[in-house]
């Protein structure tokens, strides 16, 4: 038997409390909430409705780059040192220096050093870019492709002020990458960077540009250094210079060239050149051997020179244009 007085106590503004909802007289109708009026809720929300994309499949962009992206493999080789047999670990010039040329010699080489670094296919008949520091000083330069071919390569020229340089393979019907704007490159956007770090095989890595036209002052290479690079955190590591940086349409946007970290490992940040400077840079050095810019040139008087000094440094003859 159902307890009349339990029901009683169960009434509420002529409505049943039932199962967590007020059920009122009118048959089918739900209220909006327990008690009178219509309390706001404590969470507001905000539906907009579902996302306008899917998460973004690197597949595609992966498979199209990939085969554009070399293993370069570099010596330089020894050099023949003298040093006193008297002091083993000092050097001639210094040996010279406290006792003259008439001491013992003996003669030694040096070993070889052996690096290897990333390369980008821009054009079917051969020309791949790379980083400057990848082949700097370089006496022998080895490239592999995807398909694991081997070739001799020559360095074309290099521009140590923006550390780019290009390289020629004796090939055909390479599979070089289509190069987009780096201008339209935005803050959040995906991108891959595709390389060999750590002499592994080729390595993608995702992840977002984070900056744009970064300097971080680490070109010391030139004597006029150009830093504008897209900062990344998509993984770049020892060995991946010189590889690309890609959007999600497989289109090169940026030489992967640098890591801020303290340990000289991946970090959290990487750092690319971006592809409309490469493209000119890259085509000055196909078309002329040597990078063809302006710039003006204004010389700062040094702290210590005195009043006089300082008037005539500042001249009209120490300021000059000139191209290089």
């Amino acid at each position: 038997m159902i307890n009349k007085k339990l029901i009683a106590g169960l009434l509420i503004g002529g409505a049943v409390v039932a199962g967590g909802f007020a059920l009122s007289g009118k048959a089918g109708r739900i209220s909006d909430g327990i008690g009178f009026g219509s309390p706001q809720p404590l969470i507001q929300t905000a539906y907009s409705g579902p996302a306008s994309a899917q998460p973004t499949d690197f597949e595609k962009a992966a498979g199209n780059a990939v085969p554009s992206v070399v293993h370069i493999r570099t010596v330089v080789k020894s050099k023949q040192v003298a040093q006193s047999d008297q002091f083993g670990g000092m050097e001639d010039d210094i040996f010279q220096r406290f006792f003259g040329e008439g001491g013992p010699r003996r003669q030694f080489n040096r070993p070889d050093q052996k690096a290897s670094g990333s390369g980008v296919i821009i054009s079917p008949d051969g020309f791949i870019v790379t980083n400057n520091h990848v082949v700097d000083g370089a006496t022998d330069v080895t490239v592999t492709l995807t398909d694991r071919k081997n070739y001799v390569a020559k360095v074309v020229g290099t521009d140590p002020n923006t550390d780019l340089a290009l390289i020629k393979i004796d090939a055909t019907n390479l599979p070089a990458i289509p190069v987009g704007n780096s201008d339209d490159v935005r803050l959040g956007q995906w991108v891959l960077a595709i390389g060999y770090p750590l002499n592994l095989d080729v390595t993608v890595t995702q992840g977002i540009i984070s900056a744009k036209s970064r300097s971080i002052g680490i070109n010391r290479q030139g004597s006029a250094p150009v830093e504008a690079f897209l900062q990344t955190d998509a993984a770049v590591n020892p060995g991946s210079s010189g590889g690309a940086l890609v959007n999600t349409n497989g289109e090169l946007i940026g030489i992967n060239s640098a890591i801020a970290s303290p340990t000289g490992a991946y970090a959290g940040y990487a750092y690319s050149i971006p592809s409309n400077l490469m493209k000119k840079v890259i085509n000055d050095i196909k078309q002329f051997g040597s990078v063809q810019r302006g710039y003006l040139g204004i010389s700062m008087a040094p702290e210590h020179l005195d009043e006089a000094q300082k008037k005539n440094w500042a001249s009209p003859a120490t300021i000059t244009t000139a191209y290089t």
